[in-house]
């Protein structure tokens, strides 16, 4: 576990930092003064400098930063970020949103080249076709017995009679073997990661609603691989695919909260900790699944950041499309102080999701 967390923790931070290369490299193109690529927040712990830049690593766990001369301040030179033209700027700032898409094309392109698993319904005819367990009921039969999200169901068997069994690789057998001898212990043969286990649980009789006889949930999943060229493409179009649907599921939200319906059934907001705990388990189901869940997460990083709020990217860029539309730069001291308000705000945001996340969780 500590070594999963280790993982997550390095994965995520490897996230920012390559999203700060975005506004390094781009920077570095239109020959703006890098002063800083730090990774963590101060106070430094290390600096060195490389030509130009200081390369730091710094006290506070929390991502990473690029500092360029004449971003937060005036500052008159021919290097300034500010005494660029208005394009530049914005391809600069926009540098950190078009690496997070980036990186999950590049992620999504590895994972279908080497052999994506991808969700596959029962009536596919597929090699290599198994059933994994995606996601554990509180309190319910599989919690009790020990199942857990990532292990995959190779047979069930009744252990009173374990002539009355079944191999899988369908969901619906395991659905069907349970609905029919619920009240009666079944073992389910289970692989979770190299290990071999056999697991027993009592289906019940009158689940709670919304809950099978077990309280699992279940996807068919099939490795299907791609050459290198298809597996590009394959990147673009998934990564482009999510995006479209993460803005129709933010719209859906929006018009159900103005209409006072709430929350769909099953969403739910996390912060950093839930996100955490969702790439844990993302872990517990192998590599595969956790370089796709990673990627959909560098995908939500991109739109969250691009939203135009001051404090965000976004924001930078609102600014700048107001100082197109006006023909002059918005005041330095309105500027900072929409952007020290909005930060402000975000964190109080953060730390109220994370409560909620450590109460959901624990």
């Amino acid at each position: 576990m500590v070594s999963t967390i280790l993982l997550v923790f390095l994965s995520l931070i490897g996230l920012i930092t390559l999203h700060e290369l975005g506004h390094y490299v781009l920077a570095r193109i239109f020959k703006v003064k890098v002063e800083e690529f730090g990774i963590f927040l101060p106070p430094r712990l290390y600096g060195r400098q490389i030509g130009e830049t200081v390369y730091s690593v710094n006290l506070i766990p929390l991502g990473a930063f690029v500092r360029l001369q004449g971003e937060e301040e005036k500052v008159e030179g021919a290097r300034s970020f500010g005494s660029k033209p208005l394009w530049q700027r914005a391809l600069i700032i926009a540098g950190g949103v078009i690496s997070f898409w980036l990186i999950a094309v590049v992620i999504f392109s590895y994972v279908f080249s080497a052999g994506a698993i991808q969700v596959v319904t029962d009536t596919e005819n597929v090699a290599n076709a198994k059933v994994q367990i995606v996601d554990v009921s509180s309190g319910s039969p599989a919690a009790q017995a020990g199942l857990m999200p990532g292990d995959v169901i190779n047979g069930v068997a009744l252990k009173s009679d374990p002539a009355v069994s079944e191999n899988v690789d369908k969901v619906s057998q395991i659905q069907d073997f349970t609905n029919a001898h619920k009240g009666e212990e079944v073992v389910f043969d289970v692989t979770r990661g190299s290990q071999a286990l056999a697991l027993t649980a009592v289906p019940r009789t009158n689940p709670p609603a919304g809950e099978g006889a077990v309280g699992i949930s279940l996807v068919r999943t099939a490795e299907k691989s791609y050459v290198w060229w298809q597996a590009v493409g394959q990147g673009f179009l998934t990564t482009w695919d999510l995006t479209v649907s993460v803005f129709t599921g933010w719209g859906q939200i929006i018009g159900r909260l103005m209409k006072n319906e709430g929350l769909p059934a099953g969403v739910t907001f996390v912060g950093p900790f839930g996100i955490g705990d969702l790439m844990v388990q993302a872990a517990a189901m192998g590599a595969n699944y956790y370089l796709q869940f990673l990627a959909m997460i560098s995908v939500y990083l991109a739109i969250f950041n691009a939203l135009p709020i001051p404090a965000l990217d976004g924001g930078k860029l609102l600014f700048l499309g107001i100082e197109a539309v006006r023909r002059k730069p918005v005041s330095e001291k309105v500027e900072q102080a929409l952007t020290g308000f909005f930060f402000m705000l975000l964190i109080a945001l953060s730390l109220y999701v994370t409560a909620k996340d450590i109460m959901r969780i624990f």
